[in-house]
């Protein structure tokens, strides 16, 4: 098959492991992952995206993003099928399982995720987070002071910026995300140094790459996988599932 594969930033490393050993191929888009703090606002960046590669003789277009706060709900699928994993945001897709990810999140409430990708490519601040933060926290809590200052005044960006701190002394723990790419133990102990500046309880998990292999290989099980056939939209839902096209 040929296709096209319009990843996060977040994703890099991995998905160009996985590309490696996909049989078919493959054009590889890669956005900033600065779309993430836009929420549900990121949709039309992504569907621009979509709808550029549609008509080119794609078989499909693949998404290596999740519902990421609702971010791709709306999204359209023109004349060439959508494919994305069934996953609440990327720290599902790194962990290899939507499943996996809510048995770790509920015994590990109020924590922050790291990974090779969000130590490579985050800007200062910046953290990986689990989806229902990203929407508690709209104006983005990873923004410096300078940076909110700039943009709503020296009084309003000071007190913008004191109170998401207020909100990130709310965690206690810190998981890094352990997947099989190079900058993996480079990126493993810094994380482990952000938890011990930060005096949170550091915790270390052996991510997968399955759900990104599956996606670039075609294995797009049903259960794993949505397939928004051409003209159909990608809605979220409160079940299992987490998307289905509409």
């Amino acid at each position: 098959m040929r296709l096209k594969a319009i990843v996060c930033q977040v994703l890099t490393r991995e998905i160009e492991e996985v590309l490696s050993r996909s049989p078919h191929s493959i054009d590889l888009e890669i956005l900033t992952m600065g779309l993430h703090d836009l929420g549900a606002s990121m949709r039309p960046h992504l569907q621009e995206r979509i709808d550029a590669a549609d008509g080119q003789g794609y078989d499909a277009i693949l998404l290596g993003y999740a519902l990421c706060g609702r971010g791709t709900e709306g999204l359209r699928a023109g004349k060439t099928k959508l494919v994305l994993p069934r996953a609440h945001d990327c720290i599902g897709l790194l962990m290899g399982s939507r499943f996996k990810y809510q048995a770790y999140f509920d015994t590990h409430p109020g924590v922050y995720y790291r990974s090779p990708g969000w130590i490579e490519f985050q800007t200062p601040g910046q953290s990986l987070e689990p989806a229902w933060a990203s929407t508690h926290s709209p104006l983005g809590e990873r923004r410096t002071r300078e940076e909110l200052i700039a943009q709503y005044g020296e009084e309003n960006g000071i007190f913008l910026f004191e109170q998401f701190q207020a909100y990130r002394r709310h965690y206690s723990g810190l998981t890094y995300i352990s997947t099989p790419v190079v900058s993996d133990q480079a990126s493993c102990i810094e994380a482990r140094a952000e938890a011990e500046k930060q005096g949170w309880a550091f915790d270390e998990m052996q991510g997968s790459l399955t759900l990104l292999e599956r996606l670039v290989n075609g294995d797009w099980d049903a259960g794993d996988f949505l397939v928004v056939p051409p003209g159909a939209t990608v809605r979220g839902t409160l079940g299992e599932s987490i998307v289905d096209a509409v």
